[in-house]
C-alpha cells in the first residue's frame, strides 16, 4: 500500500468519525432512546452502511485485496480513538444523549467497527493463495 493511501485512510477515518459524532449529537436521542424496533433497525442499518462505505472506499482507492485488512484497520483506528474521547466525554460531544444511552451508542460503534474489520480480514484471507 502506498504512503498516500495510508494517510488518506487515516484522514477519511477521522472525517467519518467527525461526521458520525456530529450526526449522533443531533439525532442520537431519536435513534438510541426510542422503541426497540427502531433501535435495532437503525443498529442493523448503521452496520450495513459502514460495511458498504468501507468497501466503496477501498475499491475506489484500488487497494489490493491482500491489503484490505490493514486498510480497514487504518480506516477505523481514528474512529475508535475518537470514540474513546467522545464516550468518555459524552456530555460534551453528544450533550442531548442521556448517559444511560452510552452503552447503546457504544454497541452501534462496536458492531460497525467489527463488521469493517471482518470485511477487511475476509477479503485479505480470500486473496492469499
Amino acid at each position: 500500500m502506498k504512503r498516500n493511501d495510508v494517510t488518506f485512510l487515516l484522514v477519511v477515518g477521522f472525517v467519518i468519525w467527525l461526521a458520525g459524532t456530529i450526526y449522533y449529537a443531533y439525532r442520537g436521542p431519536a435513534i438510541l432512546e426510542t422503541t426497540k424496533i427502531r433501535y435495532w433497525g437503525a443498529f442493523v442499518l448503521s452496520s450495513i452502511i459502514s460495511g458498504v462505505l468501507c468497501i466503496g472506499i477501498l475499491r475506489w482507492r484500488h487497494i489490493a485485496a491482500t491489503n484490505w485488512a490493514s486498510a480497514a484497520l487504518l480506516l477505523v483506528l481514528p474512529e475508535m480513538v475518537g470514540e474513546v474521547v467522545a464516550l468518555s466525554n459524552l456530555s460534551i460531544f453528544i450533550p442531548n444523549l442521556h448517559t444511560t444511552s452510552a452503552g447503546k451508542y457504544g454497541a452501534f460503534l462496536f458492531a460497525s467497527y467489527a463488521l469493517v474489520l471482518a470485511i477487511g480480514e475476509a477479503v485479505t484471507l480470500g486473496a492469499r493463495p
